[in-house]
């Protein structure tokens, strides 16, 4: 790649509004350093992370640039300089919360070095950019608490010369998802749907990929919470390809937040349905 700075801005989906992250990639010889200078300080809720998150992100997201067949090591980091603020969002101070800046912020950071990449070398559209966590919690009737935890793929962007993956996860996820036999034996719910979500990648000469619709009837009281992304800014698309369809979250029929918690009672669902990828190119499908 030729020598030189690009700079992109993206966005989380913060509880009180959208947090800002922001990346320099400077191309010197065979020197690539990336500065998160300037994004948002760290927050009370959880979507904090630790700068060996960030560092993990940015480093798979160079080697995908790069050489996706290049075995990790530490002589394929080395090259590398992450560069992060003490006490913002991606290189938070103890106390923070975490959790969903492994599962979460990671996939923006992702996105995020892929633009500042883009314009030095070829780079696919966005894709859902979140893991749709959802976890459920109650008790059996026989004794004894439980506990189900899954995230939930989605539509993955296009590229110059393939459509977006449909249903699945990529990037910082390496997770498949639990059959419904298996969930329903196990666990006091019933899928009531899980599908394509048809329509929702973007248009293009490349169409981005499809998300999914999963819904879960709770038939037991129990308690859930949602960390889910992309659902008030799209998946972007690229060389003129339309934006993916942004995720979207109900219980009953009734919007909730992409990040929000509280008691199913038998009978309530749970509907979920995850963003498509974004589109490549100007001509639509």
């Amino acid at each position: 790649m030729r020598d030189g700075e690009s700079e992109a801005e993206d966005f989380l989906e913060g509880r009180d509004g959208e947090l800002p992250l922001r990346v320099r990639a400077t191309l010197r010889g065979e020197e690539l350093e990336l500065d998160f200078t300037g994004s948002a300080e760290q927050v009370r809720g959880n979507l904090n992370c630790p700068l060996s998150v960030t560092k993990a992100a940015s480093f798979y997201s160079v080697r995908v640039v790069c050489d996706p067949e290049a075995p990790p090591s530490a002589g394929a980091w080395r090259p590398v300089t992450v560069k992060a603020p003490k006490g913002s969002l991606l290189n938070a101070s103890f106390p923070a919360g975490v959790v969903a800046g492994n599962v979460e912020t990671s996939s923006r950071v992702a996105d995020l070095v892929f633009e500042a990449l883009a314009a030095f070398a070829p780079v696919a559209a966005q894709g859902q950019g979140t893991m749709n966590n959802l976890t459920l919690a109650g008790t059996r009737e026989e004794g004894g608490e439980w506990t189900y935890y899954e995230t939930i793929g989605g539509g993955q962007g296009a590229c110059d010369d393939a459509d977006g993956p449909s249903a699945i996860h990529v990037a910082m996820s390496n997770t498949l998802n639990t059959p419904v036999e298996a969930l329903e034996a196990e666990y006091p719910v019933r899928v009531r749907e899980l599908a394509v979500r048809r329509g929702s990648g973007g248009e293009g000469a490349h169409p981005g990929g499809e998300g999914i619709v999963r819904e879960i009837e709770a038939l037991a009281p129990m308690r859930y919470s949602l960390i889910a992304e992309r659902r008030r800014i799209a998946p972007r698309g690229r060389d003129g390809g339309g934006p993916g369809e942004r995720g979207g979250d109900t219980l009953n029929g009734e919007p909730i937040a992409g990040k929000s918690e509280g008691e199913l009672r038998p009978g309530d669902r749970l509907r979920i349905e995850t963003p498509g990828g974004g589109g490549f190119g100007g001509r639509a499908r």
